[in-house]
């Protein structure tokens, strides 16, 4: 939608941009069922999220402003159509995350993967 909008929008200078953030870290996370979680259960989800990001660990609010602070100034002012995805790798490098690495990793292995060489 936001490129079709986009595509509409640009002859009048108007760029249409989107930031998709990942789980970030907000008060949203302690509504509904979560609401009455105790503090061992809210650990175990954080701690369950983060294992599932690359970068392993939630996104903070800010992180998100930042990405909307961007795509509002005049630094990008050659940026239209684009989703951001602001997620700590986790769509775009998923299986960089510790959850997955740890399924992978030989049995008793402390082994990591081999780098990869410049020849």
């Amino acid at each position: 939608m936001a490129r079709s909008i986009a595509a509409d929008l640009a002859p009048r200078n108007i760029r249409v941009n989107v930031v998709a953030p990942g789980a970030i870290k907000t008060p949203i996370w302690k509504r509904g069922p979560r609401a009455n979680a105790s503090a061992e259960e809210s650990d175990k989800l954080a701690k369950f999220f983060s294992s599932a990001v690359p970068q392993a660990r939630w996104g903070e609010p800010e992180e998100i402003a930042k990405a909307v602070l961007f795509l509002a100034s005049d630094d990008s002012s050659y940026v239209n159509a684009l989703e951001l995805v602001v997620d700590g790798g986790m769509t775009g490098a998923p299986f960089g995350a510790p959850m997955i690495e740890e399924s992978f990793r030989p049995p008793g292995g402390d082994a990591k993967p081999a780098k990869a060489s410049a020849d």
